[in-house]
């Protein structure tokens, strides 16, 4: 039992940026992913003993986020846009951040399922077993999904890039 908290310690000590990370992927604000980070940290305490395998403390912990984050925004009924201030001000150590702002808003369009995939899978770097765990999904599905979205993905680009370049001023 001790030894679960340790290591869960340690864990939120070590993720706190990727934690926060997942959480302000949902919300889009800094007080909802603080609010969010505090509440699975709380939850994650509370039934440290529910987890058997410390190997999977990654995806365990993830999926209590995530689960946090969906019950906040059930609760909202709401999604708040990201403000590019507030999406740089806790990311400007992070490499894995989200670079390009076109790919940010985007990913906002895409459907719930396979945002999270994606946001998993590319931007947390989980496995597809990982976040097939997190989102309590099978592989295949996780896989289908990855699939799905990185085609709408690319045909939401492809279609807002004539767009892009005429605001640039570029013709090509």
């Amino acid at each position: 039992m001790k030894n679960n908290r340790a290591m869960l310690e340690q864990f939120i000590v070590d993720y706190k940026e990727n934690i926060y990370r997942l959480a302000y992927s949902y919300v889009h604000n800094k007080a909802d992913a603080l609010d969010i980070v505090q509440e699975s940290i709380y939850k994650a305490m509370k039934t440290k003993s529910s987890l058997q395998d410390p190997g999977a403390m990654k995806s365990w912990f993830y999926r209590i986020v995530v689960h946090t984050a969906l019950d906040l925004l059930r609760k909202q009924k709401k999604v708040q846009p990201m403000e590019e201030e507030q999406l740089h001000a806790f990311m400007y150590q992070s490499e894995d951040a989200y670079a390009d702002v076109d790919i940010q808003q985007t990913l906002e369009q895409l459907p719930e399922k396979y945002r999270a995939v994606l946001v998993l899978r590319f931007f947390e770097d989980l496995t597809f077993e990982e976040v097939a765990d997190v989102l309590r999904e099978n592989i295949n599905t996780v896989k289908t999904r990855l699939y799905q979205a990185l085609k709408l993905l690319r045909i939401q680009m492809e279609s807002t890039a004539p767009e892009r370049r005429r605001e640039n001023g570029s013709t090509s």
